[in-house]
């Protein structure tokens, strides 16, 4: 499991030095339970779910609800500051925006007209809600219609904001997604990940191919837009498998798909078994194999890319993931959760006991928080830079480039010409999405 990162102390009251987000805000709710542990996976998940009072599925509701109470207390003490105003342009980017350059992007999704009008108009509104994990469907379809409740409470919900849940196609029925719907769920991410039950199998997946069909049948029926994700380069998977299960995952026609590298990271299952000789990871050049086949495939099928490992039919981008890309403001709720509110990083305790704990000691100063960054000018430029150059639209040349480094990333087919030439605009080419940390490095 990662740790969490190198950092100060964070303040136990949580409060930020420039807590402005009037111009909204996303909401990351992670849900660290699942029912069995991926083989692959080093998220903060936990399949011993009976830590108690505020830790378990049952209870665990109430803890984000007093994360969500403290949040609202730190960002709306101090509505009006200046402070993110001007940053990008101050670090010397043409396209500087200071919301992150989300607004307005994306297809208009269901959440309620009257969710920017509930509260008062100096109070940021959330531009998108996600739930992930772990498993957010192991808990009780209420909980997730409670905790979505008391965000639109605390903070209001921008209208046609995307309001998303991950969901393991085994956990789903059709009454579960239709209380979901009612509650202002929009939006599904399920985890497909293969269509070959060998491939499931070595990935500790416990679904099966025809689930998978079953439950986007229900959520397209209801009404949900739907995302879903497959994963590439997992031990003994063949070419042909691959294809197959990009094929399978177009045809059940979602509006969004995400295919994923395998990355085996020390300590998960299969990090021991790769160490132990029991597995063999597949080398690059298979890899690269099969993302341009993805690639292939998923255009002529009409998905358009739009960053390294997300592809969506026009209109139908992730705009909550679109935040983190751009560099936005979200608050990441729930233990070890990530956040990042006007170039300050934090995350919370990473256990979910500690997490509850701590929310519930009913003191001022109650903040899960475990510590945070704040990052300077200069960190700020780099990471405009790492997670800028992964979309399709690209980023502005920064200043400071040696326009000779472009010209070589050009010349080794890396960086597309037109762009960079007609309007300093940097893109990969698909050859440079398979090379993007090396582009990185050169422009840093």
């Amino acid at each position: 499991m990662v740790d969490l990162p190198q950092g100060v102390s964070a303040p136990p009251d949580g409060a930020l030095p420039h807590p402005d987000v009037s111009s909204g805000f996303a909401a990351y709710v992670h849900i660290p339970f699942c029912a069995v542990r991926c083989g692959y996976c080093d998220f903060n998940t936990y399949t011993n779910v009976s830590f108690g009072q505020g830790a378990t599925p049952d209870t665990y509701a109430e803890s984000v609800m007093r994360e969500i109470d403290l949040s609202r207390k730190v960002l709306c003490l101090n509505s009006g500051s200046d402070d993110a105003v001007g940053t990008r342009s101050k670090l010397g980017f043409a396209d500087a925006t200071s919301d992150g350059g989300v607004q307005g992007s994306g297809a208009s999704l269901g959440a309620s007209a009257d969710d920017a009008n509930t509260h008062d108009a100096a109070r940021p509104k959330l531009t998108s809600v996600f739930f992930g994990g772990g498993t957010p469907t192991l808990l009780d379809a209420h909980d997730l219609r409670t905790i979505l409740e008391h965000l639109r409470n605390t903070f209001g919900i921008m209208p046609g904001a995307e309001v998303t849940t991950e969901a393991n196609p085994e956990t789903i029925t059709p009454e579960y997604l239709e209380i979901l719907k009612s509650a202002g769920f929009n939006r599904i991410s399920f985890g497909m990940q293969s269509a070959v039950p060998r491939v499931l199998q070595t990935l500790d997946r416990k679904h099966t191919p025809g689930q998978v069909r079953r439950v986007t049948e229900w959520a397209r029926d209801i009404g949900f837009e739907y995302s879903v994700d497959i994963i590439y380069g997992t031990p003994g998977e063949s070419l042909s498998d691959w294809e197959r299960s990009v094929r399978e995952v177009i045809s059940l026609e979602p509006d969004h798909i995400s295919a994923y590298g395998l990355t085996i990271e020390p300590g998960t299952k299969m990090g021991n078994q790769l160490a132990r000789g029991q597995i063999a990871a597949q080398d690059d050049a298979v890899l690269a194999q099969k993302y341009e086949r993805a690639d292939e495939l998923l255009n002529r099928a009409g998905y358009q890319w739009y960053e390294i490992s997300n592809w969506a039919k026009p209109g139908h981008e992730s705009r909550h993931n679109l935040t983190y890309w751009k560099g936005g403001n979200w608050w990441g709720y729930g233990p070890g959760a990530h956040s990042h509110i006007n170039g300050v990083r934090f995350w919370n305790v990473k256990h979910p006991l500690a997490y509850a704990n701590r929310l519930a000691a009913g003191a001022e100063n109650n903040s899960p928080a475990a510590g945070r960054e704040i990052l300077s000018d200069a960190e700020r430029r780099e990471e405009y830079i790492m997670l800028g150059i992964r979309l399709a639209e690209g980023i502005a040349q920064p200043c400071g480039i040696d326009p000779q480094v472009i010209k070589q990333l050009i010349a080794r087919g890396l960086l597309q010409e037109q762009p960079a030439r007609s309007r300093g605009q940097l893109v990969l080419t698909r050859q440079g999405r398979l090379l993007a940390d090396m582009v990185i490095r050169e422009l840093w």
